[in-house]
C-alpha cells in the first residue's frame, strides 16, 4: 500500500518556505496561485481593489511589497521538487494562464493543480502529466464533488478535515486515486484522518509532516 502523501501546505508561497519544506522531506509543496494584471502571482493574501493592501485574515502587508512569480518558484525548485498548484477566483485565466506556462517550463515534469472552482482544472485535460484535483470545503460543495468525480478522470480529490469520513472516503477512492485533507495540524488530527483512510495530508505544521514521513 503506498504511504500517505505528506503535503506541505502554502510552503511555495516563498522561496525560504519551499527551501525548509524540500529540507524536510514533504512528498509534495501546495503553493496559492493568483492571476493578477496579467502575471501568475504566488500568494495567499488576497487583494483589497483599489485598496493598496494585500491581506488574510490576520495580516495586513503593503501591496507595493515584492511578489513571487510562478516562473521564479518552478525554476528554484530541485528537479525531483513536486509542487501542487491551488488555482484561485473563478475566472478561467488563471488555469489557462498555468497551463501555457507549464507547457513550456515543465513538460515532462508531474505537477498537481487543484481547486475549489473546478471549470479552472479543465485547462489541464491535455497535460496528462498535470494531475488534476478537485477541492471540496463546505457541505455544498461535497455534496457536488461526489457526483463530479464519477467518471470526470481526475488524480484526486481534497476534502477539508470537518468533512472527513471513512465511508466518504472509501466511496471516492472508488472514483480517485489520492483522497487528501487539510489542514491537518496536530497529532491528534492526523491519527484519525490516517484511521478514516485519507491518503494526502495537508499540514501547515513541519512537526505533522515529520510524524506522517516517520509512520512510513
Amino acid at each position: 500500500m503506498t504511504p500517505p502523501l505528506a503535503v506541505a501546505h502554502r510552503a511555495g508561497n516563498s522561496l525560504a518556505g519551499l527551501r525548509a519544506a524540500i529540507e524536510l522531506g514533504a512528498d509534495v509543496i501546495e503553493a496559492d496561485i493568483h492571476h493578477h494584471r496579467g502575471a501568475l502571482e504566488v500568494r495567499h493574501l488576497k487583494t483589497m481593489g483599489p485598496l493598496p493592501f494585500l491581506w488574510d485574515t490576520w495580516e495586513l502587508v503593503s501591496a507595493s511589497a515584492p511578489r513571487l512569480g510562478l516562473r521564479e518558484l518552478l525554476a528554484a525548485g530541485d528537479a525531483g521538487t513536486t509542487f501542487m498548484l491551488d488555482l484561485k477566483g473563478r475566472g478561467a485565466a488563471v488555469g489557462l494562464e498555468v497551463a501555457a506556462l507549464l507547457h513550456e517550463l515543465a513538460p515532462d515534469r508531474p505537477v498537481i493543480v487543484c481547486s475549489r472552482h473546478w471549470p479552472s482544472v479543465v485547462s489541464f485535460s491535455p497535460l496528462p502529466w498535470v494531475r488534476r484535483v478537485l477541492s471540496a470545503r463546505t457541505r455544498a460543495e461535497l455534496a457536488l464533488l461526489r457526483k463530479e468525480v464519477r467518471g470526470a478522470s481526475a488524480y484526486g480529490v481534497s476534502v477539508h478535515h470537518s468533512l472527513l469520513e471513512g465511508d466518504l472516503v472509501a466511496e471516492l477512492q472508488e472514483s480517485v486515486e489520492v483522497v487528501m485533507t487539510w489542514p491537518i495540524n496536530d497529532s491528534a488530527a492526523l491519527a484519525s484522518v490516517l484511521a478514516h483512510g485519507a491518503t494526502g495530508v495537508i499540514s501547515d505544521e513541519p512537526a505533522v509532516l515529520r510524524e506522517l514521513i516517520a509512520r512510513r
